[in-house]
């Protein structure tokens, strides 16, 4: 075999290892990813909010992440200003989950909103919504969940467990 040809060789071997590896590696990062997606968003009432702030507990909310006021009829399609940036995405429970249990408790933090159902002895995500400009990210396991919100250097993270005693929350902001 000439030197010419053992090159040749080499580099069809080389080729050949590594366009594996990169299928290998895609399919193991594609599993992964696919692991993290999420069901269409669903809302749910909260109920007692009003009450809490000293309103009508029948009264209904004025809006919500999942439904914008319709425009008025004198609103023309060219006089209406553009947002200036998309929403931000918002996690919601899947559709199969159960519906709440009843004790269904917000968390108003800074960058963004959680939602919990909070059972005698379990918990789960009911909502997750981050405010303009920030990022959020939602980790599950079966006892805890936690879900961040982060913008820059700024990061606060929320925590609810329940290993072993009841679900308890925890509000997490280093350095504030």
């Amino acid at each position: 075999m000439s030197q010419m040809q053992r090159g040749l060789m080499h580099g069809v071997a080389w080729t050949l290892a590594t366009g594996a590896a990169v299928t290998l590696s895609w399919w193991g990062v594609r599993t992964v990813l696919a692991g993290t997606a999420y069901d269409p968003p669903r809302a749910l009432p909260i109920q007692g909010e009003a009450a809490a702030r000293g309103g009508d507990p029948a009264a209904k909310p004025q809006s919500s992440s999942t439904h914008r006021p319709k425009p008025s009829p004198t609103a023309t399609r060219t006089s209406r200003k553009p947002p200036e940036k998309p929403t931000p995405p918002a996690y919601r429970a899947p559709r199969s989950a159960p519906a709440p249990a009843g004790n269904v408790k917000s968390y108003n933090v800074a960058g963004g909103r959680v939602v919990f159902d909070l059972g005698p002895s379990s918990a789960s995500l009911v909502s997750a919504t981050p405010d303009a400009g920030w990022q959020m990210q939602v980790w599950k396991q079966s006892e805890w969940i936690r879900v961040n919100f982060t913008k820059g250097a700024d990061t606060t993270s929320v925590f609810c467990t329940w290993n072993g005693h009841p679900p308890a929350v925890q509000i997490d902001r280093p350095g504030a």
